[in-house]
C-alpha cells in the first residue's frame, strides 16, 4: 500500500466515525480505539524519526568536526615535522662547524695541534700495519719576536698567515701541516723517510724564503729553520717529535735557514 493510499484510508475512517448513522455500530467504538492507537503510534514513529533524525545530524556534524580537527592536527603535525627537519639540519651543520673549528687553527686556517697530535696518532698505527716509513718535521719561524716588535703583532700574524699558505703549497699532496704552537709548524710526511722528507722540507723552506711581504715601501725578509725525524721501528711519536726538535734546535744554532736531519 502507497503512502496515497493510507491517506485515503484514513479519510475514509474518519468518515466513518463521523457519520451519525454508524453511531449504533457495535464496530464504532472498536474501530475508534483502534484509528487512534494508530495515530498515537504515528505519532510516536515521527517523534522516533526526529529525534533519529536529529542523532543523524548530531553524529554527522560530530564527524565532520572531528574530520576537521584530524586534519588541523595533522597540519600542525607536519609544520612541527618541518620545523624539526630544519632544526636538525642546522644542528649537522652546526656541529661540522665546530668540529672543523676544533682541528683548525684559528688565525692560519692550517690544522692546529689537536688535528696533529691525531694525525700522528693514526699515521704512525697505519706506518706500523704496513710496514711503511713516516718523517716528521718541525719548523720554526726565524727572529719572528723581532717582526713582533719592530712592526707589531697585526703584522706578525699577516707574516704566519702567509708562511702557513706557503707550507700548504710546497708540500706533497697527502702530507699533513698545521700550526703547532706560536711561530712553530708541522708536517706529518706519510710513506718517505728523512732523505726524501728533506727534499720536500727545503722545497718549503725555499718557499718561506720567497715570500714577497712588505711594509709600506720596506721588504719584510722572512724565514724558518727546520728539524727532521724519520720515525724509527717501535719509537713513539713522542720520541720522534723530540729527536725532530732536536735536529730543529741544531739548525738554529748553525745560523736559521736551514734543514737539519736527525740522527
Amino acid at each position: 500500500m502507497t503512502v496515497r493510499d493510507d491517506k485515503n484510508l484514513e479519510l475514509v475512517i474518519e468518515m466513518l466515525l463521523a457519520d451519525p448513522a454508524h453511531t449504533e455500530n457495535p464496530l464504532r467504538y472498536p474501530l475508534q480505539d483502534l484509528y487512534q492507537e494508530f495515530r498515537g503510534l504515528l505519532r510516536q514513529i515521527d517523534r522516533i524519526t526526529r529525534i533519529s533524525d536529529g542523532y543523524q545530524s548530531i553524529a554527522r556534524d560530530e564527524k565532520l568536526g572531528l574530520t576537521e580537527r584530524y586534519h588541523k592536527q595533522l597540519r600542525q603535525l607536519e609544520k612541527i615535522a618541518r620545523i624539526s627537519d630544519r632544526y636538525q639540519s642546522m644542528m649537522r651543520d652546526l656541529n661540522e662547524e665546530l668540529k672543523a673549528a676544533s682541528i683548525k687553527d684559528a688565525l692560519t686556517g692550517i690544522g692546529n695541534r689537536r688535528m696533529l697530535m691525531d694525525c700522528l696518532a693514526a699515521e704512525a698505527a697505519r706506518a706500523d700495519r704496513m710496514g711503511r716509513p713516516m718523517t716528521i718535521a718541525l719548523a720554526d719561524v726565524d727572529r719572528f719576536k723581532k717582526v713582533n716588535d719592530a712592526y707589531g703583532h697585526e703584522t706578525g700574524d699577516k707574516a704566519l698567515v702567509k708562511i702557513a699558505e706557503a707550507i700548504r703549497g710546497a708540500v706533497r699532496d697527502y702530507d699533513l701541516c698545521g700550526r703547532w704552537g706560536g711561530e712553530e709548524f708541522m708536517i706529518i710526511m706519510p710513506e718517505i723517510g728523512a732523505t726524501e722528507g728533506a727534499l720536500v722540507v727545503n722545497r718549503v723552506r725555499d718557499a718561506i724564503a720567497g715570500l714577497d711581504m712588505r711594509i709600506g715601501e720596506q721588504a719584510l725578509e722572512l724565514s724558518a729553520s727546520f728539524g727532521i725525524a724519520e720515525r724509527r721501528q717501535d719509537e713513539t711519536v713522542s720520541e720522534a717529535i723530540n729527536r725532530a726538535d732536536a735536529a730543529l734546535y741544531e739548525a738554529k744554532r748553525a745560523g736559521r735557514n736551514r734543514v737539519e736531519v736527525a740522527g
